[in-house]
């Protein structure tokens, strides 16, 4: 246990309980404790396995590469449309979490064996990608604002791909890609922080709502 994990555990003011008995079951499989992006980490001889976090509704064991998990017991959930390899565990009380104590640390061990065997999960390019009609009729129309997009990290455009693709109606396509055009010209990702007032940057966490 490291001190900065305890502080932030000791400072929350939801999932106190589920996080503090997550972190039990974590340390007794053996992890290193670290504290990364924001939030209390396990590794394995320096490889990221897992993290804990809480969220509104629910808190959560990440696991860096649960995709890659057999997921015996069909609890592993894919957090956003365009995560690829990470997967959570989700509770919502304490109970939940005593109750699948075992499959926890079932699921960790497998974790950790999976590192050892250094598994990778293929990333899919951005051409794997299928870009909407009515985006390539916005590229066809503005040049400069397919430039823009082009200029994207890879794992924006697929955020966007994803984003634009997902609505059946046409014109709910055109209006994602009209309601996004100004963030894609100044270099943002779909879910990246405008207002600089994100604890998660450059990850929106709803600060810009209050």
């Amino acid at each position: 246990m490291i001190p900065k994990v305890d502080e932030f555990l000791n400072n929350l003011n939801q999932w106190q309980e589920e996080l503090i008995r997550l972190r039990e079951l974590i340390l007794d499989c053996g992890l290193e404790e670290e504290f990364k992006w924001m939030h209390p980490c396990y590794t394995y001889k320096g490889k990221n396995i897992l993290l804990i976090h809480g969220f509104k509704n629910y808190c959560a064991i990440l696991f860096n590469k649960g995709a890659l998990l057999q997921d015996s017991e069909q609890i592993l959930i894919q957090q956003t449309e365009n995560t690829q390899s990470a997967r959570q565990i989700r509770f919502t009380n304490l109970a939940q979490v005593e109750e699948k104590q075992s499959i926890i640390k079932q699921y960790i061990l497998e974790a950790v064996e999976v590192e050892k065997l250094g598994l990778k999960l293929k990333a899919k390019k951005v051409t794997d990608f299928e870009t909407p009609d009515e985006l390539k009729q916005k590229f066809k129309e503005n040049p400069a604002f397919k430039k823009a997009f082009k200029g994207l990290t890879p794992g924006r455009q697929k955020g966007y791909l994803l984003h634009f693709s997902k609505p059946k109606q046409s014109k709910t396509r055109i209006s994602r890609i009209d309601k996004n055009t100004d963030r894609i010209f100044e270099g943002y990702g779909l879910n990246d922080c405008i207002c600089g007032r994100s604890k998660r940057m450059p990850n929106c966490d709803g600060s810009h709502k209050n």
